[in-house]
């Protein structure tokens, strides 16, 4: 290498120490300054050498964790080398290691020189909901389960503590699994909680330090339901979800949904079910803290991560639910989700799980356009008889339609002139009504690869509603597999512009998908392995969070897995094709909080949580005894949970030259 090479590797390898991941930017090597002049006349100036520019980023394989290492099944375990190569043919080495924030239960600051709870849940007024279940330790409710992350900047921010530059993390906490006596269960009875958190970035090292956490009033939006996946918008806000949906015909009687109202309530009645399955938005203020509404024109689905489009308007939805859909949204003005236009897809033939197989084409349903606000007044004045009628019996009667919605066959009528509310009030149904293809099985997370104009889609699973011949799969709605699939996959759809609905009309948008294909497929095993692995440790399984980063070219898949002794997190790449394992979490859990961040100041971080360790299946049977007392000890009697990122770890950097 020449004099200035070896200058920008040393700049480079300064800006990687410490570094949360690195900066995938272009590195330059400067020239060298022009000699001053002498007696023998001017020094010829040197001719700069060619830059040095990014080439690829790969990944080194974290090996799956065995009983052998009891330790590392019980906690975070990541073994994996990023090598990032440069058009020189030199290379950098990164080992990679997990850190925390924090875990849920923590005492953090909240940046007005007091501690807060981390992960810490509140009712409508803001006053801490307490679990009393254990007489003489009642405490405030805290999260096992955090989930959805952004990371972002806001211009001009200004927080106290902050020494390097300031940066934000929007957090929200998707359930938690036990109270305190570990009988009473508490999924989905509590009101979720979201935060944002102050992070100081250190300019030399891109480290990120926790200084302020803010835990964000939802009393606006009547509290939030179960929030999942998340993404960072476009402009810079916060996109939640609120997942599966209270099915609004049951609510009162439904002994869930009337525990989630008494505790943020105070009364079993005062929550109404349509306030809940819409999107969340979160904008983040300078100082830290942060702001929310609800977007309730998107369709009143089972979101779990959307994807917004490059164009700023058209959103790619997840729909985590038996018998769901391809659900798409084009807004009418960018950076505005407050109306626009609501399409669901039909699958057309060919649809397979042979990723060799040809893609199937999808077409599109306009189900209605609407504001936010007209769907939101129809939401607090509509009960759902209103709208439709639902028997659970075939009624023998031509003006109900069959459907197969939320795993269940009803009957369904709508009533005159409630189209507009059926289709964001009852979506799934009224989808389902008019000929929709709802026939696919828990679609989690959606991403986008720009560059190729590809979106992702996970299938944590492909059983029931996908399956030929199964009482919830619909004869000819397009999506119909031999047999079932709990290992799921991970679908591949191309984007285009110059699309028609079914009504022959117009889409306005250059981002509609197009077709489906399989980009990978899990691998069921014939038995469990030795570990109790019930599918190839080797290859995704029951995937669910999805990010893309473009300058790495990965898409990165975390897995919510049953039939993995301990869930993954995956680096694939999409031009070498290569699958390689950077994380386990704890046994038990489920990795969560996928965000991957190509730049932020000058910075690329993957994001990453993980929820509910030690919540022990049949997977688990041959190492419970084993590791329930370490993940006890490891995370608060398994009521904590960690909210982190992965780093790398700068004792471990290796310079290779070209």
């Amino acid at each position: 290498m020449t004099q200035d090479h070896d200058l920008s590797r040393r700049r480079i390898m300064r800006l990687f120490g410490a570094a949360p991941m690195l900066p995938l930017t272009s590195f330059g090597a400067g020239a060298l300054l022009a000699g001053c002049g002498s007696d023998n006349g001017p020094v010829a100036e040197p001719t700069p050498p060619a830059p040095v520019n990014l080439a690829s980023v790969t990944f080194s394989a974290t090996p799956a964790p065995t009983l052998a290492n009891a330790a590392a099944m019980a906690t975070t375990n990541v073994a994996s080398t990023m090598t990032v190569s440069f058009s020189d043919s030199s290379k950098i080495d990164f080992k990679l290691s997990y850190q925390p924030f924090f875990i849920t239960g923590d005492m953090v600051p909240d940046g007005k020189g007091g501690k807060i709870l981390a992960g810490g849940y509140y009712d409508i007024n803001n006053k801490p909901i307490m679990d009393t279940t254990v007489a003489g330790k009642e405490r405030q409710f805290f999260s096992d389960s955090p989930d959805g992350t952004s990371l972002l900047s806001v211009p001009n921010a200004t927080v106290t503590g902050v020494k390097g530059n300031t940066v934000f993390a929007v957090v929200q906490f998707e359930y938690t699994t036990w109270a305190q006596d570990g009988v009473t269960g508490m999924y989905g009875r509590l009101p979720s909680p979201i935060a944002v958190l102050t992070l100081d970035q250190d300019r030399t090292t891109g480290k990120l330090t926790l200084v302020k956490y803010y835990n964000v009033d939802t009393s606006g939006v009547n509290g939030l339901w179960i929030t999942c996946g998340a993404s960072l918008s476009p402009w810079g806000t916060h996109l939640s979800s609120e997942e599966y949906e209270p099915n609004a015909f049951t609510a009162d009687t439904d002994a869930q949904f009337k525990a989630f109202s008494k505790n943020l309530y105070g009364s079993e009645t005062a929550a109404k079910a349509y306030n809940y399955g819409h999107l969340p938005e979160v904008t983040v203020n300078p100082d830290g803290t942060g702001t929310i509404k609800k977007h309730y024109c998107l369709g009143r689905i089972s979101h779990e991560l959307v994807q917004v489009m490059p164009d700023n308007r058209t959103v790619f939805m997840g729909d985590d639910a038996t018998n769901s859909g391809y659900f798409v949204f084009v807004a009418d003005r960018e950076k505005d989700l407050s109306s626009g236009t609501l399409y669901v897809a039909k699958v057309g033939a060919g649809f397979s799980l042979d990723p060799a197989a040809a893609p199937a084409p999808l077409t599109w349903i306009k189900l209605g356009s609407a504001t936010s606000d007209e769907i939101r007044a129809l939401a607090s004045s509509l009960k759902p008889t209103d709208i439709m009628t639902v028997k659970t019996a075939d009624p023998q009667d031509p003006a109900y339609k069959k459907i197969v919605v939320n795993g269940k066959v009803e009957w369904v009528k709508i009533n005159a002139g409630m189209e507009k509310a059926a289709a964001f009030l009852e979506t799934h149904r009224y989808a389902a009504f008019v000929g929709a293809s709802m026939g696919f099985t828990k679609m989690e997370g959606t991403t986008v690869n720009i560059k190729d104009k590809v979106a992702y889609s996970a299938l944590q699973n492909c059983v029931t509603s996908m399956v030929a011949g199964h009482a919830l799969n619909v004869p000819g709605n397009g999506i119909s597999i031999p047999k079932m699939l709990d290992a799921g996959a991970v679908m591949a759809l191309s984007l285009k512009g110059g699309q028609k609905d079914t009504n022959g009309n117009a889409i306005n948008s250059e981002w509609m998908p197009a077709d489906t294909k399989a980009l990978l497929v899990g691998e069921d095993l014939a038995a469990a392995d030795a570990l109790g692995n019930t599918a190839n440790p080797e290859r995704i399984a029951q995937p669910d969070n999805l990010k893309f980063s473009e300058k790495m070219r990965t898409l990165f898949i975390g897995e919510d897995s049953s039939q993995h002794v301990t869930s993954f997190l995956w680096a694939y790449n999409v031009d070498t094709k290569v699958l390689s394992r950077l994380m386990s979490v704890p046994a038990g859990g489920e990795s969560t909080g996928l965000h991957a961040v190509d730049e932020l100041n000058g910075w690329t971080y993957i994001m990453s949580n993980f929820q509910h360790p030690g919540d022990w299946g049949s997977a688990h049977s041959g190492v419970k005894a084993t590791l329930d007392p370490l993940v006890r000890a490891n995370y608060k009697d398994k009521f904590g949970a960690a909210v982190g990122y992965l780093t790398a770890d700068v004792s471990q950097v290796k310079l290779a030259k070209g």
